[in-house]
């Protein structure tokens, strides 16, 4: 629904606000494109000069994917579609033209997770909690690419550390490692400081801005080695995937066993 994904253009800054605050802001496919349609053609979009992503209410950021939508699931090839469909997205975010701010309240988790990390800037409020706890929660992964974002981002040994463990990192850790580069009190002073800081970079250079994104980002795409769709097909194809959606949206621990 149109409703799901609202946004503005004020004074040269653009807010996209991820709306489903009654589902912790989960994506639904829908709100994942339209998303990348204005991420990936802002010019079209109101023509801001940088954009803020944030979710509404104070609760999450956004919880990921909504995981109804793996129902469909019955093939590899669906597994397959799924992490290329969500990588065009995420791609999108990170090579978005102008810079990106990402405004981050309650939970940044799964997709959540990846579109924060794919957004040039990160601020949070003390209830900020970001991780993958896929482990505990579907059984499923992450592709290549996402795994190299967050390496890159925290390192592998904390990659590991969030994924094995299932644990959400807190906004002080958080900003300590420097997944945050600051903390506002709470949600209104975020997006207070969100919009000075977008006033602050719309005045700068966008040529200066646009070709160190453009850098960045080809020193991290070098660093990402081909393939990695086995893995995705071993977990989305397995047993325990589907047990941990059935478990997740029927609301009981799920039993895993490997296979």
């Amino acid at each position: 629904m149109d409703d799901e994904i609202l946004y503005a253009v004020d004074d040269g800054v653009g807010t996209i606000t991820l709306n489903r605050p009654q589902a912790r802001n989960a994506l639904t496919f829908a709100m994942y494109e339209r998303l990348a349609a204005i991420c990936g053609d802002p010019a079209a979009h109101g023509a801001p000069k940088v954009l803020i992503v944030t979710g509404a209410g104070d609760k999450a950021f956004a919880a990921g994917t909504d995981i109804s939508q793996f129902r469909a699931f019955s093939k590899p090839e669906d597994a397959l579609a799924y992490e290329e469909k969500i990588e065009r997205i995420i791609t999108a975010i990170e090579c978005c033209p102008i810079p990106t701010i990402a405004a981050i309240s309650g939970a940044a988790t799964g997709g959540g997770g990846s579109i924060a990390c794919a957004c040039d800037i990160r601020i949070a409020t003390p209830s900020a909690r970001f991780g993958y706890p896929i482990a505990r929660t579907l059984g499923n992964c992450l592709s290549m690419a996402n795994y190299a974002r967050l390496v890159a981002l925290l390192g592998p040994a904390r990659v590991k550390d969030i994924v094995f463990t299932a644990r959400l990192i807190e906004a002080e850790e958080g900003h300590r490692i420097g997944l945050y580069s600051e903390i506002a009190a709470d949600h209104a002073a975020l997006m207070a400081r969100a919009r000075d800081l977008a006033a602050t970079i719309r005045g700068h250079a966008l040529l200066t801005m646009r070709a160190t994104k453009e850098a960045l980002r080809r020193l991290a795409v070098a660093a990402v080695p081909d393939g990695g769709e086995d893995l995705v097909v071993m977990c989305y194809s397995s047993a325990d995937f589907r047990e941990g959606m059935e478990a997740f949206l029927g609301k009981r621990p799920p039993q895993w066993q490997g296979k």
